[in-house]
This record gives structure tokens, C-alpha cells and sequence, in this order.
């Protein structure tokens, strides 16, 4: 039997863990970019493989949210003089 509490649970992890629900949207729409774009099977394939190791929309980290959840502590302001 199939409990799917424990089911929903993991997916809710899984996608928070990828930076939530934005992330998934944006994943989505660069897949779907991938695979509606010019080249062979073998090179979406490899395409969107790359995609998907890198949540959310591409670009640099630092303009991304943390994943719900996990709030990163500001960075340190002592000088090393």
C-alpha cells in the first residue's frame, strides 16, 4: 500500500531543497526551452541534463533565494587588519 503522506512529504523536501516552487517554474521553462530549440537528441539530452544540475533559472547564485527554510548567515564584516 502506497502511503502517500510520506510520498507528499518527499516531494515537498525535494522541491524546497531545489529552491522551491520559483525554482521548479524556472526549471520547467528552461527545459521546455531546451527541448523546443535546434539541435539533435544526444544535444538536448546533454542540455537539459546540465540544466537540471543547476536549480532555478540560469545566472550567477548570488541572485537567487535560499531554498525555504535555510536562510544564510550574513557575511562576516570583521576586518583582517
Amino acid at each position: 500500500m502506497v502511503n502517500f503522506k510520506k510520498l507528499t512529504e518527499r516531494a515537498k523536501d525535494v522541491v524546497d531543497k531545489r529552491g522551491g516552487v520559483d525554482s521548479l517554474k524556472e526549471d520547467a521553462e528552461e527545459l521546455r526551452g531546451v527541448a523546443k530549440g535546434k539541435g539533435s537528441l544526444t544535444d538536448k539530452a546533454k542540455a537539459a541534463a546540465d540544466a537540471v544540475k543547476d536549480p532555478g533559472a540560469p545566472g550567477p547564485d548570488a541572485e537567487r533565494k535560499p531554498p525555504r527554510g535555510q536562510h544564510h548567515p550574513p557575511p562576516d564584516s570583521r576586518s583582517n587588519d
